[in-house]
Formats: C-alpha cells, sequence, structure tokens
C-alpha cells in the first residue's frame, strides 16, 4: 500500500507526551506512528521541528470591512502562515439567519485555506427563535455582544455577499433576548460566548472621559473599567445558572474579570474562558499607538501578568486572536474616540506564544498545545477530529521551529490588513509547515495550496 505522506522524525506533541515516531497519513487522515518509512507520494522532513496539532483560532473577525468571499481567502492566508489549521468567524448577521446564512455560507465555500467554523451572533429575540435552524446548518454556538447598547450601540455587521459597503447598524441588547438566547442554547446544547462589559457603565466613563478632553489607550481603559466586565459577568452568570447554560467568555484580559469568573464558577455556573496574546504581551502604560484599541481594552503589567498566572493556574481554558481584519485609513482616526477598536492578529498568534510563552518559560509547550487546540476542539465539538495528533484525526499539523528568529512585519501574511500590533517585534518560534487534513498548505511563510481547500467544520454540540 502506497500512502499519501508520511512526516519523517518529528517530536510530536500527543495527548500522552512527546512520541519520536514518523506520522503517516492519508486520505487526510492520520492512520500511524511508526519508526519505518511506508511508501508514499510525499515525503515532509521534520527533522529538529516539533510537530503540534494545528491551531484552532477560536475568534476571527473577517467579512465586515471586506466581502467574505474576498475575506476568507486573505485571512485563511494569514492563518495559514501562522500554524492555524482551523477558524471560528464571529459572523454578525443584520438580517435574519433563515433568509441570509446560506448565502454566506456559499461565498465561504470556495475560499479559505484552511477549515472554518462559525460563530452565530444574536442581537434580538426573532434572531434567538432561529438558533435551531442555525445549528441545523452546522452553527452550534452563539455570541451575545453586552456591550452594545444606548448611545454606545453601534457595530459594523458583515457584508452582504457581493457588496462592498460597510454594513452600519445600531444594536440594543436588551434582557429578554439575552435570557431567550441562554435559554435556547441550553436547550440545543450549544455554548453561548459573551463579550463581557456593562454598556450603561462604559458609556457614562466615555462621556466623562470626554468631557475632560483625555485622549490615548490610558483613557480608553478607563473610559471601559475592569468593573464594568465585572457586573456583566454577574449579571450573565446568574442567568445561566438559571437555565444551565454553558456560557464561553471570550478576550478575557484583567485581573478583575479573572477574579469574578473563578467566584462564578464556584457558584456553579458552566464557563470556559478565551483570552488574546494582547492581553498577555500589551498594555496601556507601554503602548501609546492608537493601533492598540481594542474593547476591552488592554490593560496594565500587573494585569497583564495575572492573566499569566492564571494560564499556569489553568484558569484560563483557550487562547483566540480577536482578529479584525481592518485597515490603517479606517483604524486610525484624530484621537482614540474616532479609531476604530480591533486590529488583526491571527498570524501572530503562534509566533508570539512561542517566543514570549514557551521559550520564555511562561508556559510549557503541552499547555500552549492545550490552549490554542484541544481544549477549543472539545469546546466547540470539534474532537476527535480536530485538536490533536491521533490515529483517525484529522491531519492538521503544524511543524514548529522553536529556535528560527524573525522580525513580524505586516507584508509578511498577506491579510487585508495593513499593519500589525507587533511590528518590528523579533520573535523566537515560527511554523516552518501547516498541513490542513493532510495537504501541506503553507511552508517556510509561502502559502501553496489554493483557496477552496478550507471545509466547513461539521460540528456536534
Amino acid at each position: 500500500m502506497t500512502v499519501d505522506s508520511v512526516i519523517t522524525e518529528p517530536h510530536i506533541m500527543t495527548p500522552k507526551g512527546i512520541l519520536q515516531k514518523n506520522i503517516v497519513i492519508n486520505d487526510g487522515k492520520i492512520i500511524d506512528f511508526t519508526s519505518d518509512t511506508p511508501q508514499c507520494d510525499k515525503k515532509i522532513n521534520a527533522g529538529g521541528l516539533v510537530a503540534i496539532p494545528g491551531l484552532i483560532d477560536t475568534h476571527v473577525h473577517y467579512g465586515v470591512y471586506s466581502p467574505i468571499d474576498e475575506a476568507a481567502r486573505t485571512e485563511s492566508h494569514a492563518a495559514a502562515l501562522g500554524g492555524v489549521t482551523t477558524m471560528m468567524r464571529m459572523l454578525r448577521l443584520g438580517h435574519p439567519y433563515r433568509t441570509h446564512l446560506q448565502a454566506q455560507l456559499a461565498a465561504s465555500a470556495s475560499s479559505h485555506h484552511v477549515d472554518y467554523a462559525i460563530h452565530a451572533t444574536i442581537f434580538d429575540e426573532k434572531q434567538a427563535d432561529e438558533m435551531k435552524y442555525c445549528t441545523e446548518c452546522g452553527v452550534t454556538s452563539f455570541k451575545l455582544y453586552m456591550n452594545l447598547g444606548g448611545e454606545i450601540g453601534h457595530v459594523y455587521m458583515d457584508m452582504d455577499p457581493g457588496t462592498t459597503q460597510l454594513f452600519e447598524a445600531t444594536v440594543q441588547i436588551q434582557t429578554n433576548t439575552v435570557r431567550k438566547t441562554l435559554s435556547n442554547a441550553a436547550k440545543l446544547g450549544c455554548p453561548v460566548l459573551v463579550h463581557a462589559e456593562d454598556y450603561q457603565m462604559c458609556e457614562c466613563g466615555i462621556k466623562k472621559a470626554k468631557q475632560n478632553k483625555k485622549d490615548g489607550l490610558s483613557a480608553w481603559s478607563e473610559s471601559r473599567p475592569p468593573d464594568s466586565e465585572v457586573k456583566s459577568i454577574n449579571q450573565i452568570c446568574e442567568i445561566a445558572r438559571e437555565f444551565g447554560t454553558t456560557i464561553y467568555f471570550v478576550h478575557i484580559g484583567s485581573a478583575a474579570a479573572i477574579s469574578a469568573i473563578q467566584e462564578q464558577r464556584k457558584k456553579g455556573t458552566k464557563i470556559f474562558v478565551e483570552t488574546c496574546p494582547h492581553y498577555l504581551t500589551l498594555s496601556h502604560e507601554k503602548q501609546s499607538s492608537y493601533l492598540a484599541k481594542v474593547m476591552p481594552p488592554i490593560r496594565t503589567t500587573q494585569d497583564n501578568n495575572q492573566v499569566w498566572n492564571a494560564i499556569s493556574q489553568k484558569n484560563i481554558d483557550t487562547i483566540g486572536t480577536d482578529h479584525v481584519a481592518n485597515r490603517l485609513k479606517l483604524k486610525v482616526g484624530q484621537d482614540v474616540w474616532s479609531s476604530l477598536a480591533g486590529f488583526p492578529g491571527i498570524g501572530t498568534l503562534l509566533p508570539i506564544m512561542l517566543s514570549e510563552g514557551v521559550n520564555k518559560n511562561r508556559m510549557t509547550l503541552d499547555r500552549l498545545v492545550e490552549m490554542t487546540s484541544l481544549n477549543a476542539a472539545k469546546i466547540f465539538g470539534m474532537f476527535p477530529q480536530k485538536g490533536a495528533i491521533n490515529k483517525g484525526s484529522d491531519a492538521d499539523i503544524t511543524l514548529v521551529d522553536l529556535k528560527k528568529e524573525q522580525k513580524v512585519r505586516a507584508e509578511l501574511f498577506g491579510s487585508f490588513s495593513d499593519y500589525v500590533v507587533y511590528e518590528d517585534w523579533r520573535l523566537k518560534g515560527w511554523p516552518q509547515t501547516t498541513l490542513v487534513r493532510g495537504q501541506i498548505i503553507a511552508q517556510d511563510m509561502q502559502v501553496l495550496g489554493k483557496p477552496g481547500w478550507g471545509r466547513l467544520v461539521k460540528r456536534v454540540p
């Protein structure tokens, strides 16, 4: 029997520890680990490299500033170069799902380099009533933005396929919408992703800061204080316990939020927690550029340390990027208030975590694999198909050179975005080869695969 490919001489990170065997791949699956080299169509030399499960980026925004068919191509290009083999899109649909979801799925189908999945945002009770329909279409996780309401309810929805116009909308998240979403999610067995900031506290904070003519990232952080996260966390957890809903808190980056979540876990709330690389590496005390504006804001270096500590104590489950595919022309305004929140990050996820985490002994490689692949696959219904290098699993594999050093440049990744917040950072530890279902998609910072290889991942609630 001739198999499709064999990865030779890798150090394999498996759920049971490091394995030094060749990886045998056929029909997109891992079929064996062996000391031999079976007859194959392709031999991939991984001597000196570490084989880890392809990363699952749990939190990606694309299709907002460019139409999804184009955005899927550019952002999955950056994903492939960064060792990400599955990207999870935050779909913000300004229409009913029954009438507009299929068009989004169709426009996505032929454009991705890597596999993908979708979280459906719920903005009102009518969309909450469509959650079962979403699950029938393969969308088995949902999102609530607790930060949208009052005078700060502005949001850009995803563009309609075939258009290039920004889709601006105003959203008022009502308690009835929250309750119906959590109730329906519990019945369907689906997790609800939550952006936890209290919009009323943020609205007051922003008004006060503008009146006092404050500017900069410190003013942005002060206007949206950690207490607004705490208030939102406590409110939604109380409702979640009532219905037995599983909550997944996205982009947690403050010590106060981490502490509040721990208290809510003690009360019996089913909670998973995601953080992002920028909450580990950036602070408003050290960054002055508006590029690092994000919601919730980057906090202090002390908060950075507390997030690292929470990772070591296993109080945080996943690392996503909150990648936003925007451009400098839209991103940077005259002050922090007129600048856009959010920035690209899917291409730098793995290099940042290898350089600032693993290579600085802040986390083990085992822990990195757990947080960037295994846990996400389990939480979002993709395991054992994805999330680990196991027999029978998809051959989603990233070969990593832990010693490679390289400067970050925006043009490295081929994203729609023309900047990165980590420009000129010299990072140690980079992906060398990315395989999606056994196919080499990227190698030596070059994308080799064609758009359309990536598939919508079949998930089980």
